[in-house]
């Protein structure tokens, strides 16, 4: 008799989860399980099983799985229910188009609201990019640094998008960043952000954020090319 393998044995529920906790830890866990690849794209994600590991009804469980769906790690599948989303997919291009209007404009609200606690918050991600050889915490702390950048927009909206868009790149970044060999560079490119937001030069920074999403623009295009090349 075959075993079917289960998708959710990789993790772990410490419970019971109280009711006003259940969904933010549910989709939590998930998305952790998704960014490092426990849950590798395609796999099926059932409500009633998540609902029994965890302990909960399926109303939260339900919750989670929108959330994971609003930022692009789900997807609903005919027949399938929710499933992982591909790592990458042919309108990524068009997301990194939508960020950089959405950064530049977080960038235009935030710069003039920073204060020096900011500035050094995001100096020492830079500094713990320079050292981690993690690549699962690298993409955390890529996301981290640029949040503080934008993180005193007034906009709470506009936060929330640019949110879903560092969340999947940082999946991107956590399966391929040795191969697009961007380490160093990309730190070059957080220090020069880091220096024009400093001096208030908005115009400045608008324009280095736009050469450093080129970067991710070439490593996704790059990628997608070669994902075509292997198919038959």
């Amino acid at each position: 008799m075959t075993v079917k393998n289960n998708p959710l044995s990789s993790i772990v529920a410490s419970g019971p989860i109280p009711a006003h906790l259940a969904r933010p830890v549910i989709e939590e866990t998930l998305r952790n399980a998704i960014l490092d690849g426990r849950l590798p794209c395609g796999t099926a994600i059932r409500q009633e099983a998540l609902a029994q590991l965890f302990g909960v009804s399926r109303m939260p469980v339900r919750e989670a799985l929108r959330q994971l769906e609003a930022q692009s790690l789900l997807q609903v599948v005919q027949y399938k229910g929710a499933v992982v989303a591909p790592l990458i997919e042919d309108n990524s291009l068009h997301a990194y188009e939508l960020r950089l209007l959405l950064e530049a404009q977080a960038l235009r609200l935030s710069v003039p609201l920073l204060a020096d606690e900011d500035f050094e918050a995001a100096e020492g991600y830079i500094e713990a990019l320079e050292v981690e050889t993690d690549f699962g915490k690298i993409g955390t702390l890529n996301r981290q640094f640029h949040q503080t950048l934008y993180c005193k927009a007034p906009n709470k909206k506009l936060l929330a998008l640019i949110e879903t868009g560092l969340i999947e790149e940082e999946r991107f970044l956590r399966f391929n960043l040795k191969q697009m060999n961007l380490g160093k560079l990309c730190q070059d490119d957080h220090r020069a952000l880091l220096h024009h937001a400093r001096a208030r030069d908005i115009e400045a920074c608008i324009a280095e954020l736009e050469s450093h999403l080129q970067r991710g623009v070439k490593a996704i295009t790059h990628y997608l090319d070669t994902q075509k090349a292997k198919q038959p």
